[in-house]
């Protein structure tokens, strides 16, 4: 199987890219991104672009894959809704529709999170625009198109957010991880997990479009 990878160096990204170039059934990895992730293996290349919104002259580059994991994403802590909307649902569906018709039957799985508003038409921001991007993906033809909504992400094996408060946090209630994911283990997951889940779905697929937590945890625990 071969992969491309969107945000692969935010941490959700960093998770995912570890356990493909772990996996011996990835073939190879293509990592897409506004910057180098400082990563070296056999298995891995790297296309930086400076303007993710303008893929042209990459279709051979981009050809040949099977299997798209976006895991591109911004906070959408004081942003207006056409910014928020710009870099989510607008680059999300460019992308997608891009490689859909390079490389068609393409799997593309789309990091969302817990609390997204499936009908796209709510009163919370993030999670309207999230959920218009999700239903927007899944009608998208030529495209298999996965939707992954983890909620609280245990970050392992080294790995830490680009987002400042995502970081204190998770320095105030690292500890305490562990415990709650035997406590409440269809809430939280964790960064290993979710990059098993996506190699999962896309080698085998799943019965549901649409994976909360519990969902990533049992294809983790089926690839596994």
């Amino acid at each position: 199987m071969k992969v491309i990878l969107f945000g692969a160096t935010g941490m959700v990204g960093q998770g995912v890219l570890r356990e493909c170039l772990r996996d011996s059934g990835v073939e190879s990895v293509l990592v897409v991104g506004r910057s180098a992730v400082g990563v070296s293996h056999p298995k891995l290349r790297e296309v930086v672009r400076t303007d993710l919104m303008d893929l042209g002259g990459l279709e051979g580059e981009l050809s040949g894959y099977d299997a798209c994991f976006f895991c591109l994403g911004v906070s959408s802590a004081g942003m207006k809704e056409d910014a928020y909307r710009k870099v989510t649902y607008d680059l999300t569906l460019e992308v997608a529709r891009s490689l859909g018709r390079w490389n068609p039957g393409l799997t593309f799985c789309y990091v969302s999170g817990q609390g997204t508003d499936g009908s796209g038409q709510g009163r919370v921001m993030w999670a309207r625009v999230k959920g218009e991007t999700e239903n927007a993906l899944l009608a998208l033809d030529g495209v298999e198109a996965y939707m992954f909504r983890p909620g609280l992400i245990q970050p392992l094996h080294g790995i830490r957010s680009k987002t400042r408060v995502y970081r204190v946090m998770y320095a105030l209630t690292g500890p305490l991880l562990p415990v709650l994911r035997k406590l409440a283990p269809r809430r939280i997951t964790t960064t290993e997990q979710v990059g098993l889940a996506m190699i999962a779905v896309a080698r085998d697929g799943a019965a549901e479009r649409v994976l909360e937590t519990d969902g990533i945890n049992r294809a983790a625990a089926a690839a596994a």
